[in-house]
């Protein structure tokens, strides 16, 4: 007995030094592969603008492979599960392990060690390292790559706070300047305050906004008087930042999580129409590595069994599922954005439905 505990945990070991391998590889070889074709892709955008081989790296690809690899992940970590299961059950080598009375739940005890590892790594990275990495290749893209893309937002209208309202005829998100801008204080029912200003600019040393060519019509009941100047920067904290203006669409991968939770704040006061497309980053950070057991789970019951044509089948079956996999999370995110689903259920949906499946494959699986 002691000797076949033993010679489990050597078994334990093999599953999840093949899962990682395997695992880590094939992530490695996509990565490479989808860099060649980004490259070749984007290399006269690079050559255009006389960038260094140095300057790519460091700022595009040091920002853009961390993406691919959250990216690919989940798929390739249920590639990855099929292709060496399948291996090993053509090589009947899970056959005496079930026979020798180890149950096929203890069986998966070493995959979802391997799940639990693939699984910390991605929240760690969605949570710490993504926002990062993500603001380095969006702001190289923006820059360099979508140059010739509306840079610009029009007839910007928002609410700061229960009692002030803004609006900003055009703003620019490369200079981060805005054209006549309009801000309304009321007090109760009735208008306070009144400042329209020629241009705004964020001023990002200082972090404060600086107008100019500005005039202030101050309203105390029926006293009114009137200020007017070519620059004013004092007493002017607005609450407001540039990526509130953003005319990209990549502004808010780019957040931490603190940037967000403070972003949808705001929002729940503003109403500015991105709520959800908050909301479900937020989710999305959190619920999305979870897609490392539910795909583990589906992959092993999936290859588990010996089959005619050894690991094609296995293979081809989780292939399909993959591109199942990015079809439904594609239209959850656009139901979510777009359609009015809640995103909390366009997070989780994915999840839901392939854990569902997963546990019908496992009661078929051979015991």
């Amino acid at each position: 007995m002691n000797f076949f505990k033993r010679r489990l945990k050597i078994i334990d070991a093999f599953i999840i030094g093949k899962y990682l391998g395997t695992f880590l590889y094939t992530l490695v070889l996509f990565v490479i592969i989808i860099v060649i074709f980004d490259l070749s892709e984007k290399l006269d955008d690079f050559l255009e603008n006389n960038l260094s081989a140095w300057q790519v790296l460091s700022q595009y690809y040091a920002g853009s492979i961390p993406y691919y690899v959250n990216m690919l992940s989940p798929l390739i970590n249920f590639i990855a599960v099929i292709f060496f299961t399948a291996k090993m059950a053509d090589q009947t080598e899970i056959v005496p392990i079930l026979s020798g009375g180890v149950s096929f739940n203890r069986f998966l005890r070493p995959y979802f060690i391997s799940a639990f590892i693939i699984f910390a790594a991605n929240l760690i990275s969605n949570l710490y390292i993504l926002p990062y990495t993500n603001q380095i290749k969006n702001t190289f893209e923006n820059v360099y790559v979508k140059k010739n893309d509306p840079f610009t937002k029009s007839n910007i209208h928002m609410k700061l706070d229960s009692n002030t309202y803004i609006y900003i005829e055009n703003f620019d998100n490369r200079t981060n300047i805005g054209y006549r801008f309009l801000l309304d204080k009321f007090k109760g029912d009735a208008l306070s305050k009144k400042l329209y200003a020629e241009t705004i600019k964020w001023d990002s040393l200082k972090r404060q906004w600086k107008l100019s060519n500005y005039s202030v019509r101050n309203v105390n009941d029926l006293k009114e008087n009137m200020i007017s100047g070519q620059s004013l920067t004092k007493d002017t904290i607005l609450d407001m930042r540039p990526n509130d203006f953003s005319a990209y669409d990549n502004v808010f991968e780019s957040m931490t999580n603190k940037e967000l939770s403070d972003k949808i704040k705001k929002e729940k006061t503003r109403g500015s129409g991105i709520m959800s497309d908050l909301l479900f980053e937020q989710y999305k950070r959190w619920f999305q590595p979870l897609s490392a057991f539910v795909l583990t789970l589906i992959g092993v019951a999936l290859s588990s069994r010996k089959v005619r044509g050894g690991v094609g089948l296995p293979l081809g079956l989780g292939i399909f599922f993959s591109f199942v996999y990015i079809v439904i999370n594609q239209f959850a995110k656009m139901f979510s954005t777009k359609g009015g689903l809640p995103p909390l259920a366009a997070a989780l949906i994915p999840t839901i439905f392939f854990g569902l499946l997963g546990f019908y494959l496992l009661r078929r699986a051979p015991k």
